[in-house]
């Protein structure tokens, strides 16, 4: 089993992350959560889902809605310096910012760190572990594409949500679990959310 850091910013896109939280914990996974106040208004605004501003009644309301033991979660606030993902002692298997807001991104490209989601990914950075940022914009900008590249360079995984519609998806979550399942894959983690191509013997 894996531990993973999966942090919210206040971009559009909270069904990829709810999604992709629910799936982590039923599969075992320990999951550390970290949220921005923006993150809170959109997952409001977006699935009428309240993620509390204090930490262990978030915990409390996920593990309660998610059926999944305690101490697979755990929740911090976006000041909590002293969590573990604040430091590379404590650096995770790998880390999930989704959705990514442009301001994240650049706060990551240009190593800011001044909360607890952007120091957590400088850490994965200078600790050479998975990051994984879903940017969720349109269009981009050249700065957007300029940080991007940047990250990139760095060994980021920069994954777009762009659903396929190859797998002929019958609704909107056929497309969340398909962009949920590429996320999934640079995780290395098994799913069978969609049919691998050139797996159907038809």
């Amino acid at each position: 089993m894996k531990t993973i850091t999966l942090a919210l910013t206040g971009a559009s896109g909270m069904p990829y992350t709810m999604r992709l939280l629910e799936l982590l914990l039923a599969a075992g996974h320990t999951v550390y959560l970290v949220y921005s106040q923006a993150a809170q208004f959109v997952a409001v605004q977006e699935m009428s889902a309240a993620l509390p501003a204090k930490p262990a009644e978030a915990k409390r309301a996920l593990v309660e809605q998610y059926g999944c033991l305690p101490q697979q979660l755990q929740v911090y606030a976006r000041e909590d310096w002293m969590a573990p993902i604040a430091s590379g002692s404590g650096a995770v298997d790998a880390m999930v910012v989704c959705p990514c807001t442009m301001g994240a991104l650049a706060a990551i490209a240009h190593g800011m760190s001044d909360n607890l989601i952007e120091r957590a990914a400088d850490v994965m950075i200078k600790e050479g572990r998975k990051l994984i940022l879903v940017p969720r914009e349109t269009p981009f900008s050249a700065i957007h594409l300029e940080n991007m590249l940047k990250l990139a360079r760095l060994g980021v995984v920069i994954l777009p949500p762009n659903p396929g519609f190859y797998h002929q998806p019958h609704s909107v979550n056929d497309l969340v679990d398909f962009v949920v399942a590429k996320i999934l894959d640079q995780l290395g983690l098994e799913h069978k959310l969609v049919e691998k191509w050139g797996s159907s013997t038809a």
